[in-house]
């Protein structure tokens, strides 16, 4: 194989995020080798993306149909997640699984000392003490949620202690516009209507409780190296300025690009390099005309602040925040409560908790188990 081809390991390759990182390596031909795809439950999509890019090994969630493929792909050949990543092969290890599934990969690929291209918030939300510590030892973390890459990309150069303030840019959703009152309404397919990106149904619905924003500052927050009370949010609808960074002179820069994740994606994938390839329109300023900025409505938006909120008490409240709002969504996307109920639950798990000093991986993973079966709990119960 050329010193220039990357071996690459797709984790969640049937996902949003691995289906545009694969757009990227058919945009790029000869640039990447595929060593390996792992996927959720969709083993029929699998199957198609394993004809297509004949990688060495793969795996599937365990079930029926996934053992089928493992049985006509290899069984030699189906190996796990963690097993996956640290193959001598594997150059970089793209992380775009959704839940807690891809902290144990991640570890175990910057254990290796491999470049982790992370689309994964809760990896760091959950296990973000014991990710720093194995990127301590070795390995590299490369964001890819557009807001991360883009502070990334802003920073190239520059030194940590020049960096004096974070902001990551909000669209607002799918309800940003919606009175109050109506919110109690909105069916899940209204709130998959997401008027400016095209994501997993999860990431969708965090967008329009702005969860998803809490998330960004505390990954950030473990990314970067920077306390969470330095880390700002702002309202920006059109999602064209994809984060800022304001360094310790005043001046601020800003990464600006259309809508398309696969840019962050490729970002990641060849850094250092950036290559002569668009996957998107280039961004016209001329024809935007303008841009807009605003401070978010805390009162439309309260799953922010009360996310904002486990972050700053630290210890296991963010991680059990995210059991609790994985819970939450998926009830509330089989019609058992409403969208306004998201953030209840949110702040009754948030009220209930109690998070030890200094917490181990073991009680973090607890926490966030303890908050799935506390909204499990109170959606039984019924929300009021």
């Amino acid at each position: 194989m050329a010193r220039n081809v990357i071996g690459l390991a797709i984790l969640g390759s049937t996902g949003s995020v691995g289906r545009q990182a694969l757009d990227v390596v058919r945009a790029l031909p000869g640039r990447f080798h595929v060593v390996a795809l792992a996927a959720g439950a969709n083993v029929g999509l699998l199957r198609g993306q394993l004809a297509e890019f004949a990688p060495d090994v793969a795996w599937a969630r365990p079930g029926h149909e996934s053992r089928q493929l493992a049985a006509d792909f290899g069984t030699g050949r189906w190996l796990p997640m963690e097993q996956i990543v640290a193959r001598p092969d594997v150059d970089v290890v793209l992380v775009a699984t959704s839940g807690k599934a891809g902290l144990a990969p991640t570890l175990a690929a910057l254990r290796a000392g491999k470049a982790v291209a992370l689309a994964n918030k809760e990896v760091l939300v959950v296990g973000g003490h014991a990710v720093r510590a194995e990127l301590a030892a070795g390995g590299e973390l490369r964001p890819v949620d557009s807001e991360h890459s883009a502070i990334w990309q802003c920073i190239w150069g520059e030194a940590p202690e020049a960096i004096a303030r974070l902001t990551l840019t909000a669209s607002g959703g799918a309800f940003r516009d919606y009175d109050l009152d109506a919110l109690e309404r909105v069916t899940p397919e209204q709130a998959l209507a997401h008027p400016t990106w095209v994501m997993g149904p999860k990431i969708t619905v965090d967008s329009a409780t702005l969860f998803n924003k809490g998330l960004e500052a505390i990954e950030a927050r473990w990314l970067f190296d920077i306390p969470l009370g330095r880390i700002d949010v702002v309202q920006h609808r059109e999602s064209v300025v994809h984060s800022l960074v304001t360094f310790v002179d005043g001046s601020v820069k800003a990464q600006l690009g259309e809508p398309d994740m696969r840019l962050p994606i490729q970002c990641a994938l060849t850094y250092p390099e950036r290559v002569p390839v668009e996957l998107a329109p280039p961004l016209d300023l001329a024809a935007r005309g303008a841009l807009h900025f605003g401070p978010v409505d805390v009162a439309r938006f309260p799953a922010l602040a009360l996310t904002l909120e486990a972050g700053r008490r630290d210890g296991s409240y963010a991680a059990m925040l995210s059991g609790a709002d994985e819970a939450a969504v998926e009830h509330f996307l089989a019609g058992r409560c409403r969208f306004t109920d998201i953030a209840k639950l949110l702040e009754r798990a948030l009220d209930a908790h109690r998070s030890r000093t200094d917490p181990t991986l073991e009680e973090l993973l607890a926490a966030e188990q303890w908050g799935r079966d506390f909204v499990e709990a109170a959606v039984a119960a019924g929300v009021r």
